[in-house]
């Protein structure tokens, strides 16, 4: 029999490409290619700087973002947004996130995070807290969407990157303009919008409401992808929220601090409908002990250990009579003593099993 007679079909080849390419969906933002239902970090202040992302980053994240920063802190110079500045190759893709009231601001400060070449800028419409609110930025925009409108379209005008939104559900419950906000975006150049399920009115208590990111998401008006943002702590909330709702993407916010093994196991569990093997306490030290080495490496030695003893509480949760360890994380200033207290919380919880 000829060897020809098993040279496969190139229709057939063909057909199956295009098969596979329509189960294997991309998600792209602008000229960036994320996976199939892509896992993002969520931007978290005081939490997302590079030492915490490159760790999400080892355990799955496929994109994140930084610490939200301030137009006006960007304009003044100011060192601490200056720094927040700071992305790494191995990062990508990463997007810089900033907020503010003013439209020349917003304008400005698009043009400044342009020049270190993240991937995208992203704006922040959803922050609640109070003294960001008050200043008109974060959700306090929620209230006049003509102003979110024009504060985009500054930022729009002062970058070639694509430009993506954080947003809430509306001011308050009686207020929900999601709908309203999604399309009008999309109609100026937003490239994608990731939706956090809570009005401002909630801040971060009780509970979420993905039925309006659905909605929003099934509007035939809506084409950029719609990533949805709230209460995700577990894969068998993430692949029903992925199921339930149809949206692009998840992003992940508190669940992954102390614990950035959650991208990974939401990303193996929607493979297999199987858990991977809880972190053990030695992987907690791993983690740990990296985001420390990174975090005084990026921010200076003094830094890096102060600020990281907000952190250990998170790594080392469900660990009982823990207490004593922790108290000498988070009192101890030299860092070849800190290594030794987790290597010695290593040897005393060899074997742990966590409940």
């Amino acid at each position: 029999m000829s060897l020809c007679h098993f040279a496969p079909n190139i229709t057939t080849i063909r057909r199956k490409v295009v098969i596979l390419q329509k189960i294997t969906k991309m998600v792209k933002i602008g000229n960036i290619e994320l996976p199939e239902f892509p896992l993002l970090l969520a931007p978290m202040e005081d939490v997302s700087d590079p030492p915490f992302r490159r760790l999400c980053k080892t355990h799955g994240a496929d994109m994140m973002y930084s610490e939200f920063i301030s137009s006006e802190g960007l304009i003044r110079d100011a060192i601490k947004s200056r720094m927040k500045l700071d992305i790494f190759d191995y990062e990508r893709p990463v997007g810089i996130q900033i907020f503010g009231g003013d439209e020349e601001a917003m304008e400005m400060s698009s043009k400044i995070v342009s020049t270190v070449k993240p991937d995208l800028v992203d704006i922040n419409f959803g922050c609640p807290v109070k003294k960001v609110v008050c200043r008109g930025a974060g959700a306090g925009v929620l209230k006049d969407v003509d102003l979110m409108v024009r504060l985009t379209k500054a930022v729009i005008k002062g970058t070639d990157l694509p430009v993506t939104v954080k947003t809430r559900l509306g001011w308050d419950e009686n207020s929900i303009n999601i709908d309203e906000v999604a399309e009008r975006l999309q109609d100026i150049g937003v490239q994608a919008l990731t939706i956090h399920a809570r009005t401002r009115a909630q801040m971060y208590k009780g509970h979420s409401d993905w039925s309006h990111i659905a909605r929003v998401k099934n509007n035939p008006r809506i084409t950029m992808p719609i990533f949805g943002n709230g209460d995700i702590d577990s894969p068998e909330k993430a692949l029903h929220y992925k199921n339930e709702y149809g949206i692009d993407g998840i992003m992940i916010g508190r669940a992954a601090i102390g614990y950035p093994w959650i991208f990974n196991e939401i990303k193996h569990f929607f493979k297999t409908g199987e858990h991977l093997p809880a972190p053990t306490v030695i992987d907690r030290v791993e983690a740990a002990r990296n985001h420390l080495m990174w975090s005084m490496e990026w921010k200076g030695e003094r830094l890096g250990i102060v600020e990281m003893r907000r952190h250990y509480t998170n790594y080392f949760k469900g660990i009982h009579s823990f207490k004593e360890f922790k108290q000498k994380l988070v009192t101890t200033d030299a860092p070849e003593d800190l290594f030794a207290i987790m290597k010695e919380i290593e040897q005393v919880y060899a074997g742990y099993e966590f409940v």
